[in-house]
């Protein structure tokens, strides 16, 4: 009964992974509208405003390992579809950067760590480094929610036993 469900979640995931490609192929940059995106995508995860309109986040944590940026312009349509965790990004990264810019950088973590007695929490995001390497981006954040400290890993939640 146990390895039905497993399989059928599997199952599940896989054929959410292969939508991203698909309802991205059907977006073109400066014809999409608004309504276009939430009909592929649904409800963002995040609303932000920007200063060449409003950005939608499309969060594919913990199961996936993309996030999803999507701005629309201030006449309604798709400026830039954009996947934001990559190296380019995880660079920007640097000590001391608030808690907001982080998340607007990279869109919510698939994870969040608290360490008390430190007064650290960790957040994690799984990316994947190209061309096929399961990644772990780790974000240390203080109890100013200002980041200590940032890198990546090999995912090892990925790893057989």
């Amino acid at each position: 009964m146990r390895t039905r469900i497993a399989v059928g979640w599997l199952a599940a995931l896989l054929a959410l992974a292969g939508c991203d490609p698909q309802r991205i192929a059907e977006l073109e940059e400066g014809v999409a509208t608004e309504a276009d995106v939430r009909a592929r995508f649904g409800q963002p995860e995040n609303i932000w405003d920007a200063p060449d309109g409003r950005v939608f986040e499309y969060n594919r944590q913990p199961q996936g390992q993309k996030n999803y940026m999507i701005t629309i312009g201030p006449d309604g349509r798709m400026k830039a579809l954009r996947q934001v965790l990559t190296p380019e990004n995880f660079a920007r990264v640097k000590p001391g950067m608030a808690m907001e810019d982080l998340r607007r950088l990279l869109g919510k973590p698939a994870q969040r760590i608290p360490y008390p007695l430190k007064k650290e929490t960790a957040w994690e995001w799984r990316w994947m480094q190209p061309p096929n390497s399961p990644m772990v981006f780790t974000a240390t954040l203080d109890d100013d929610q200002r980041v200590t400290s940032a890198g990546s890993s090999p995912d090892r939640s990925t790893e057989a036993p």
